[in-house]
């Protein structure tokens, strides 16, 4: 697909298309279909060309990452049946005496950060650890409202640490950073704001609703479900430690980037379900279990790919480019930051990976042209792309409430703002000392 001869911001049509039905009832994957027909009429792009755009996206970027989901929801379902999720939030627990409500937040947020960051989805390792935690939590009254805003806070925390996770897969393939780089300058400094504000906050509402909202009382002394061999659960759980560890670690020192993740993930999962005592059959059974819900995010990445290049070949983000150039020049490295940084929270909704493709393609040359170095610019990125979820009460927000059993919206989206203040303040510090 050529570029437009003359790049006009009519071509941002099917984004704006895109963004408004986004927060419809009808979903993203029809959000992203209206969006390539609008951007395939406007862009004068016959049936075949839509055809060869999505054949295309099957092996795009946007596709690999699709594919790391499914395997991600794969590689989980794998880790709870070998009952090894049991086995690495025992280890967490038992080392430490839950007898208050402060331990208890720890807790949780250690175990949601850990299980998120090793499966690669929050939604997923949430939903696994739910169980498990909240009878620890209740036994010293932690109540529903506390415990959404730490599932929810420390949670995402989890998708800016994983090596494979796609968020962290998509921020390396955008900037060319490594893996220590990203998580040096964006992943770690983040999630420690994050962690904070969800810890203390989460004290603040456990203060408001002590006494006032409580799990049932039966929760406080159930029993989590225990594997049914502890001994090859503990096998499994050693076996998934080493192969993660030495497989990340050979990743990084062949600089195997994002496409070292499937190996990683893939080699993972069998050596775990076989530790686990699962046959080649089992497991194969497992990870697609585990993928099969995951399936409408694959297609969604598969269609977003041709509706960008569909959107770029119209000129649109060149025309964007030329329009903001002046007022670009003419502000700071810091004001630039700020700028991208709030469009990417407040402009683009959908899947983050999609929102840091979106907000890269539209910016990354007046980045470069104002010689912004990609390590703030990941940062961009990455507060731009994921704090969406924080501000705006949409899917992962709900489903974490969910999850805790809570009702309280309020509680947990206030978190969300300040998450998003503190983000957004430490790129805007870090654009100003540029």
């Amino acid at each position: 697909m050529e570029a437009a001869a003359s790049p006009s911001l009519w071509g941002l049509l099917p984004l704006v298309l895109y963004i408004a039905l986004c927060f419809s009832r009808y979903g993203q994957i029809f959000a992203v279909l209206v969006g390539i027909l609008s951007a395939a009429v406007i862009g004068g792009h016959g049936i075949m060309e839509v055809a060869q755009g999505i054949r295309g996206g099957l092996g795009s970027f946007l596709g690999y990452i699709g594919m790391i989901i499914l395997l991600g929801g794969g590689l989980g379902q794998v880790l709870k049946r070998t009952g090894v999720v049991h086995i690495l939030v025992t280890m967490v627990t038992s080392r430490m005496k839950v007898d208050s409500e402060r331990k208890a937040f720890a807790v949780v947020m250690i175990c949601s950060v850990v299980i998120v960051s090793l499966l690669g989805t929050m939604a997923g390792g949430n939903a696994i650890l739910a169980p498990i935690l909240i009878p620890i939590a209740a036994s010293v009254g932690v109540t529903p409202n506390a415990m959404a805003v730490l599932l929810h806070g420390a949670g995402a925390t989890g998708l800016f640490l994983g090596p494979f996770t796609p968020p962290m897969v998509a921020l390396m393939e955008f900037t060319g950073l490594s893996y220590p780089q990203v998580l040096l300058n964006a992943g770690i400094p983040v999630s420690v704001i994050m962690w904070i504000t969800t810890f203390i906050w989460a004290g603040v509402v456990q203060r408001r609703y002590r006494g006032r909202n409580s799990y049932e009382a039966t929760e406080g002394t159930a029993v989590a479900t225990h594997p049914a061999d502890p001994r090859t659960a503990s096998r499994a759980a050693a076996v998934f430690l080493v192969s993660m560890v030495t497989l990340v670690g050979y990743g990084i020192a062949i600089g195997g980037g994002s496409t070292f993740v499937l190996p990683i993930m893939g080699v993972t999962a069998f050596l775990t379900g076989i530790a686990g005592k699962l046959g080649v059959t089992e497991i194969i059974d497992a990870i697609c279990e585990g993928a099969k819900n995951l399936i409408w995010l694959f297609f969604f990445f598969v269609l977003l790919d041709p509706f960008i290049n569909f959107i770029s070949a119209a000129g649109a983000f060149e025309a964007i480019s030329r329009f903001l150039a002046p007022y670009v020049q003419e502000s700071s490295s810091a004001a630039f930051v700020a700028m991208t940084t709030l469009v990417g929270v407040f402009g683009v909704p959908g899947a983050a990976v999609a929102q840091a493709e979106v907000l890269n393609k539209m910016f990354l040359p007046l980045a470069r042209s104002m010689s912004i170095p990609m390590t703030v610019w990941v940062i961009v990125l990455l507060v731009g792309s994921q704090m969406t979820s924080f501000a705006i009460p949409e899917g992962d927000m709900q489903g974490q409430m969910g999850l805790a059993r809570s009702d309280d919206l309020k509680s947990v989206l206030c978190n969300g703002w300040l998450i998003v203040l503190f983000t957004t303040i430490y790129a805007l510090l870090r654009g100003y000392l540029l």
